[in-house]
């Protein structure tokens, strides 16, 4: 019977069903489409035969709340959904944010902060030893001691504080049906303690066999520089060929133990894992509550792949997914392009086919398959591996093979396009065609930065190979006759970054026209490269200092650079140059970034001098778009003063009247 999961006991009656094997407490509505992560895990365990039904957003204040589908027969699963509950909650800033996109109607504050731990701790007070398996974003992430930004401080794993049982990281598609057939077993929760891309808990490490000893928790705490080596071991071991248990000792006698990452999905596993029948969309419950809005963005895009080689210092995949790419099958892809053609809400437009980078379809190189991944190198930063295998034919075919369906106007990429592997490719026919049939008039690029310095901590190519990019971009669209732009994504305050960086950041943009519309501020989240620098104040992979913003003033002041054009960031912008001692860059030339603040100004008097001494011209485009010149300045100030003496006077003559 093809229908949603049961979200209450009628829908169980409706099914026969007395009892769930598996009752899933998510933050999340309840939305059962392939782009988020409790329907998959909740349809893999129902293909093997595994009854599971659905608990959304329960009410964290009423322990009754955990109960409404009663006890199930093997345990608990709990996810916060698709987001970590914080960065759910919170702007980089820590203000609340006021809508949640994956709630109905868009309602703020109904799951609460960690919800992971507060679920767990919820199912505890009413059953003490039922089976409580966490898993999803938040505990992957968090399944060691880990920096958490909003609380300024180093957490405890996570499967400690909720109460947890086992925690499933990474893709769980295999370790939850593991788990599940070990429950169903009847091996006791305490003893599942072999299976890849689980985490639980021990008293006794020598019972674990071979693996690493990582600090313990109190050494953590102590020394960050003891967090930042920790890390990094981490970070070496993600890998399911190579990787090694690593064991986390806490007070009390308690280890934290990871397994290994559970092994790749081959493409027949990754296929059958889309096949299964999602409804698609959220559930009916919540269409009076306005729906969820979170379904937009993916109703009509199709994945392709999962993990990503890129190795992106701000990026948490290399920790969740893994760096060896997985793929689907073209007739799985198609078979569900097929399906979303028929929805009476499609429109003709895949919006997008990718993953988390769009334009990767294959592994980085042979060995990636049985030996693993590198430890000790990335595929594409500082530069491409020499080993690396740059080919883009078999997404090619697979676009190709989408624009042609009957039914499809356009097949877009809207997911990452890594712009360095693209230059790699000595074929310039997917970049062609990509121009040609895959841009809706821009296409949205992540160089983040243009300085060098920062690129390198951000794990990002050289600024020359987005330069490159852009020219070959631009020669291409103008060949196709196509008025097609570029949109970069930009990132402010990553560790590295100072006002000086920021400044060449900002005459960049005004070098090349460039006016961003979307700014990232950098976001600690948890497990990444660049989190352990901001918060142990060293690149984990050298063990050598890297300048951190902390500052909430000096950070936003990086943010308004970006944005210079604005006029709410003037102040800032000011502020900014004068402390860089960058006044230079204040003025009418076409060089300066803003213009004095008045004519009092030193720069000001500066620019006017100067303005003087060179010969009257024609406005460029760029001052007509952005600006004026010292004399239209002058002569608008002229009129001002004019006009408020007049109308001073006029209302001296009413009053007199």
């Amino acid at each position: 019977m093809k229908d949603y999961l049961p979200v209450c006991r009628e829908d169980m009656n409706a099914r026969g069903w007395d009892q769930c094997d598996f009752v899933y407490v998510i933050g999340d509505a309840y939305v059962d489409h392939p782009s988020f992560g409790p329907a998959i895990i909740s349809r893999v365990l129902e293909a093997d035969g595994y009854r599971v039904g659905i608990i959304s957003q329960p009410d964290w204040h009423d322990k009754d709340s955990i109960n409404i589908l009663g006890e199930p027969r093997l345990g608990f699963l709990v996810s916060s959904g698709n987001m970590d509950s914080m960065v759910n909650h919170y702007s980089v800033s820590k203000k609340r944010r006021s809508r949640d996109y994956f709630t109905p109607g868009g309602e703020m504050g109904k799951r609460p902060d960690h919800a992971v731990i507060v679920y767990g701790n919820l199912i505890r007070m009413t059953y003490r030893t039922k089976p409580v398996i966490i898993g999803g974003i938040e505990a992957s992430l968090r399944r060691m001691a880990h920096y958490d930004y909003w609380d300024d401080k180093l957490r405890r794993s996570v499967l400690l504080d909720s109460g947890a049982d086992i925690l499933s990281y990474g893709m769980g598609e295999r370790s939850i049906v593991e788990i599940a057939d070990a429950l169903a077993a009847g091996i006791p929760v305490s003893e599942i303690t072999y299976i890849e891309g689980t985490v639980f808990k021990s008293t006794d490490p020598g019972s674990i066999g071979e693996h690493i000893m990582l600090p313990s928790y109190r050494e953590l705490c102590s020394d960050k520089l003891n967090y930042a080596k920790s890390f990094y071991t981490q970070y070496c071991n993600t890998d399911a060929f190579s990787g090694k248990c690593l064991v986390e000792p806490y007070d009390d006698g308690i280890f934290v133990v990871q397994n290994p990452m559970s092994p790749p999905l081959t493409m027949e596993e990754m296929d059958r894992v889309y096949a299964l029948p999602y409804m698609r969309n959220y559930h009916p419950s919540y269409e009076a509550l306005g729906g969820v809005d979170a379904i937009k963005e993916v109703k009509f895009s199709l994945i392709s792949n999962r993990g990503c080689f890129g190795g992106c210092s701000f990026c948490a995949l290399t920790f969740h997914q893994g760096r060896i790419i997985q793929v689907r099958s073209h007739e799985s892809i198609i078979e569900e392009a097929k399906i979303i053609i028929k929805d009476p809400d499609f429109k003709g437009y895949i919006h997008d086919v990718g993953g988390p980078t769009a334009n990767f379809r294959r592994p980085a190189c042979d060995k990636q398959l049985t030996k693993g991944v590198c430890t000790n190198r990335q595929c594409l930063f500082p530069e491409p591996c020499k080993n690396l295998k740059v080919d883009h034919s078999d997404y090619l075919s697979l676009l190709r093979k989408l624009r042609s369906l009957d039914g499809v106007k356009k097949v877009f990429i809207r997911s990452g396009i890594r712009f360095d592997y693209v230059m790699a490719d000595p074929d310039d026919t997917f970049f062609r065609e990509m121009c040609e049939h895959h841009v809706s008039g821009q296409l949205k690029v992540a160089p983040e930065h243009i300085s060098d310095t920062v690129l390198k901590k951000l794990g990002k190519p050289e600024n020359s190979v987005y330069n490159a990019f852009c020219k070959k971009y631009a020669a291409i669209n103008k060949k196709l006759g196509k008025p097609q732009y570029l949109v970069p994504y930009l990132m402010s305050s990553h560790p590295g970054s100072t006002l000086k960086e920021a400044i060449a950041l900002a005459e960049y943009l005004r070098d090349h026209h460039l006016s961003p519309e979307q700014v990232q501020d950098f976001y600690p989240t948890p497990s990444t490269i660049s989190t352990c620098m901001y918060y142990t104040g060293v690149d984990p992979r050298t063990m050598e200092p890297v300048f951190v913003e902390h500052n909430p003033h000096a950070k936003a002041m990086q943010r308004a650079l970006i944005q210079y054009k604005n006029p709410k960031n003037y102040e800032l912008v000011h502020e900014a140059l004068e402390l860089a001692h960058r006044t230079d860059l204040i003025g009418y030339d076409k060089k300066c970034l803003i213009r004095p603040r008045n004519l009092s100004d030193p720069a000001a008097k500066r620019a006017k001098a100067a303005a003087e001494k060179k010969p009257s011209r024609p406005l460029t485009e760029a001052e007509k778009k952005y600006g004026i010149s010292f004399e239209k300045y002058d002569s608008m100030q002229k009129a001002q003063s004019q006009s408020r003496k007049n109308n001073s006077k006029n209302s001296g003559k009413k009053r007199k009247k």
